[in-house]
């Protein structure tokens, strides 16, 4: 109703519904609540307040906080989280310093943010920026202040991301020109209908009914293993399951009768997982067929289903780092070009280590996803050299090495207390604030790959998991502080450096935890509390 009726496309549809994102996040008579699993039966006489009907003067603190702390990097999940952590404090600094002092020394912003799901900023940024604005902290865009080169902080945020993106205000609070916010109206809706075809409607509620929508659900089985460990007197060695991308943003695209379909990842590729995407050509094709514009929508069991894994792998090293790494691939595969290049970026990180391919049932992978492959290789390399061995018990406080194939690189240690330091060198570092977020990021998503992520695929290649709470994404109050030191040796042209982040914090924390031969390592712990 909000989105397709009134037009208001602040409030985002992540999970299609399951109501477990918090994209959607509004308020009703002032509380939050999310709108997707909100019937509209139930809001008669009642008050329904989106980030638009928040007073401008806040929603501009909001934007300016996150923007200074780097806690917004697509954009899609900070309206429905701003919309939560506005509530905490309906009274800003502005009006009631106490009351918001008072929230952000009290711990219930994690709590708060126990309702969302970010996959780009690792919740430590937000934390700030919400910091930020509770204590009314001064912008740094206030009069007498140096300015930030938001063109630079665009670039360096394209090298992280790996597409164009962009970097503002207007970006925070979810304006970004997301591909399903810019469809006009009356566009005709179409939707995967689970045999190669689309489900076509005048609505997205109406298309997915044609299409015979079951909701998703997780499943008790755990994830496996499906490959095995290659012969060999390995010092180290590791398996990993599929794990799934888990962007926030479905699917989507729409295109005019002979036009150009917007583009899936208007601003953000999500890591990778998005390259490839089918639904720009689907919405070109559909508009042409049915001579009006047409808007493709992927539901959330759309994405998990039809979208690219992490491929799963397993390999062993020998005390200097070399060995064996075996590689999944499902039906279709990659181009050989492709396998060609991940083979040029193994060899450039850890090369000793030789690339395998074993044919799998199972959902599609991809070799674009963040470091997909050559950080395997590079962990277990980076590891062995290191001193560590399967069994040798956890080792905190060890910095691990890690020189990404694009040139970036990164030491990161995990203390006993949990958190971890890193240092990260990619060049010119163009705009601090975005190297750092992204960084952060990283390691968010490094620690839960080791520690909680995966997905249950049957042997016949099914996935089981079909909601985005079943992952296994790190929480905000499981999430440890991260410290970034950005250093720029080099003269040269500035490089990705957060994907080097995200295998040097990944080798980090698996040594600390003792070298589990199997990832993720503790699917009940981590990800959960």
């Amino acid at each position: 109703m909000l989105r397709d009726r009134f037009g208001l496309r602040s409030v985002k549809d992540g999970c299609s519904p399951q109501g477990q994102c918090g994209c959607c996040t509004v308020w009703v008579d002032g509380a939050p609540r999310v709108a997707c699993v909100t019937p509209v039966r139930r809001l008669d006489g009642r008050q329904v307040t989106t980030l638009e009907g928040l007073p401008e003067g806040e929603r501009a603190e909001w934007a300016r906080a996150l923007v200074a702390s780097g806690g917004s990097q697509c954009g899609f999940c900070t309206p429905g989280i701003v919309m939560r952590l506005a509530a905490l404090a309906p009274e800003t600094p502005l009006r009631r310093p106490d009351s918001s002092a008072a929230v952000a020394a009290s711990g219930r912003v994690d709590q708060a943010l126990v309702a969302h799901l970010c996959r780009c900023t690792g919740w430590q940024t937000i934390r700030e920026a919400a910091d930020r604005v509770y204590r009314g902290a001064p912008s740094p865009e206030e009069p007498g202040r140096p300015s930030r080169d938001l063109l630079g902080a665009a670039e360096r945020a394209a090298l992280e991301g790996g597409v164009p993106q962009l970097v503002g205000p207007e970006v925070a609070l979810g304006r970004a020109g997301f591909a399903d916010d810019t469809c006009p109206p009356g566009a005709l809706v179409a939707v995967p209908d689970g045999e190669g075809g689309h489900a076509t409607a005048e609505s997205v509620a109406a298309a997915r009914a044609l299409a015979g929508k079951v909701q998703g659900r997780s499943t008790t089985v755990a994830p496996g293993h499906p490959i095995a460990v290659p012969p060999g007197a390995w010092a180290l060695s590791l398996r990993t399951t599929w794990v799934e991308p888990a962007y926030v943003e479905p699917d989507a695209s729409w295109c005019a009768p002979g036009g150009v379909a917007a583009s899936p990842y208007a601003n953000g590729g999500a890591f990778g997982a998005k390259l490839h995407s089918p639904v720009a050509a689907d919405a070109r094709r559909l508009a042409d067929r049915h001579g009006r514009a047409v808007r493709v929508v992927w539901s959330r069991e759309d994405v998990v289903r039809q979208g690219p894994k992490r491929p799963p792998v397993a390999g062993g090293v020998d005390a200097e780092g070399a060995g064996v790494l075996r590689v999944g691939f499902t039906e279709g595969g990659v181009a050989e070009g492709q396998w060609a290049s991940m083979v040029a970026r193994v060899a450039a990180v850890a090369p000793g280590v030789v690339l395998e391919r074993v044919p799998l049932a199972g959902p599609p992978i991809s070799l674009d996803l963040r470091a997909a492959v050559w950080a395997e290789a590079a962990v277990l390399a980076a590891v062995a050299r290191a001193g560590g061995s399967t069994g040798g018990g956890a080792r905190h406080d060890i910095p691990i090495e890690v020189v990404g194939p694009s040139g970036g690189r990164a030491v990161a240690r995990c203390l006993a207390d949990d958190s971890i330091d890193v240092v990260v060198d990619a060049g010119p570092a163009i705009d601090e604030v975005v190297l750092r977020s992204y960084c952060i990021g990283a390691v968010h998503q490094a620690l839960g790959w080791v520690r909680s992520e995966g997905i249950a695929v049957d042997a016949e290649g099914a996935v089981h998991d079909l909601t985005v709470r079943s992952f296994g994404i790190l929480q905000a109050r499981a999430m440890p502080t991260v410290a970034v030191r950005i250093e720029s040796t080099s003269a040269g042209s500035p490089v990705n450096g957060s994907d080097t982040v995200f295998a040097a914090a990944a080798a980090a924390r698996w040594l600390a935890d003792g070298l589990p031969p199997e990832w993720p390592c503790d699917r009940g712990g981590a990800g959960r509390r």
